[in-house]
């Protein structure tokens, strides 16, 4: 194939070619020229997504219905999935070539009766380093921790672990070569998570601006999952006849969401776009993702490299560039002055094959 249009980021307009798959800058003879016009984007990433886990949190384990989820991303032009935690093995999508790809996080690792029944393992703290390096070997490159939930004791959000098991356990996942992400709430598991030297931290709505300011030190990234932290006051709702302290803490916590976001985007704290799709988010969310980043504070570019060549570099994966897999949407107006046009991809390629 041969398509032409402006290549972002460098905003310059390319030819490029697709042969075995593969982007060229070097013409092609006899390729069939399916698109002239328009913006050539990197696939986009949703880097905080949950394949193999539907509606309520109900386990999704039949091939089709895994499908239907992978489908419902490429079809929003997302080509790459961070899979930030899922108890169903999901490995035969990688055999189909029209799904996107899934880097893997292994499955979600809690404390005992601290997190949603069926997602995750469940341990207790002295078996969390055996733990992380198994789901460090399980996943592709990533482990994923509860670092907070709710704790029925404390009637709030409450730390998970101790912060030198934390340590530890964080410890052992870059021994096996691993990045280590964590879902957080609050502000109080924070501190020994990001001194442990933690990777991410999924939501993060509870960071100060100390965290921040240590978060952007250290390189460690955020993924906001705005669209998942406008249920906040619906999670308070639900709560607050027996923990009305943490009801507090949730309304507490969606007020100042957007105003972490921008303060931790000014700070030069690595923002990447995640919908936390599965459990309570639909999939095929990415735009909507998008648009509240730039509505938190971020420039509408910034935004949009977030869902796109910023996350791909921070996955390893490559973008419009020679050699790479061409995995590419085409839209008819500029995504980084129009983010609504990411709702409407013209053409898809994914794997060097035309989607749509």
């Amino acid at each position: 194939m041969h398509l032409a249009g402006v290549a972002l980021p460098e905003g310059e307009h390319r030819n490029l070619w697709i042969r075995d798959g593969r982007i060229t800058f070097e013409p092609v003879p006899g390729a069939e020229t399916v698109s002239r016009d328009g913006w050539l984007v990197p696939g986009l990433v949703d880097a905080h997504c949950h394949v193999g886990i539907g509606r309520g949190g109900v386990l999704v384990e039949d091939l089709v219905e895994l499908r239907e989820q992978a489908l419902a991303e490429r079809d929003a032009g997302v080509l790459a999935l961070r899979d930030c935690g899922s108890p169903v093995d999901t490995r035969a999508l990688d055999d189909e070539p029209d799904l996107p790809r899934i880097v893997r996080a292994g499955r979600h690792i809690a404390r005992t009766r601290r997190y949603i029944p069926g997602l995750a393992v469940e341990i207790e703290p002295e078996a969390l380093v055996d733990e992380v390096r198994a789901q460090a070997r399980r996943g592709d490159g990533w482990v994923k921790l509860v670092g907070d939930w709710i704790d029925r004791g404390v009637g709030d959000l409450a730390p998970e672990w101790p912060g030198d098991v934390v340590a530890a356990a964080i410890a052992a996942a870059h021994e096996e070569g691993a990045r280590v992400t964590a879902h957080t709430f609050g502000t109080d598991a924070l501190p020994d998570l990001i001194r442990a030297g933690i990777d991410c931290i999924e939501h993060g709505t509870g960071l100060t601006e100390d965290l921040v300011g240590e978060m952007a030190g250290r390189g460690t990234a955020v993924v906001p999952t705005l669209v998942n932290v406008e249920n906040f006051p619906g999670f308070a709702a639900a709560g607050e006849k027996k923990f009305p302290e943490y009801a507090s803490t949730m309304r507490r916590l969606y007020a100042s969401s957007g105003a972490v976001v921008r303060a931790a985007y000014e700070a030069g704290v690595p923002v990447f776009a995640g919908t936390d799709a599965g459990g309570g988010i639909d999939h095929g969310r990415i735009a909507d993702e998008v648009r509240a980043l730039h509505a938190a504070g971020l420039p509408a570019e910034a935004a949009l490299a977030a869902a796109s060549w910023s996350a791909r570099s921070w996955l390893g994966l490559p973008c419009i560039e020679e050699g790479a897999p061409a995995d590419l949407v085409v839209y008819d107006t500029d995504p980084r002055t129009d983010l609504d046009t990411l709702a409407r991809p013209r053409l898809i390629v994914l794997r060097g094959h035309l989607i749509s």
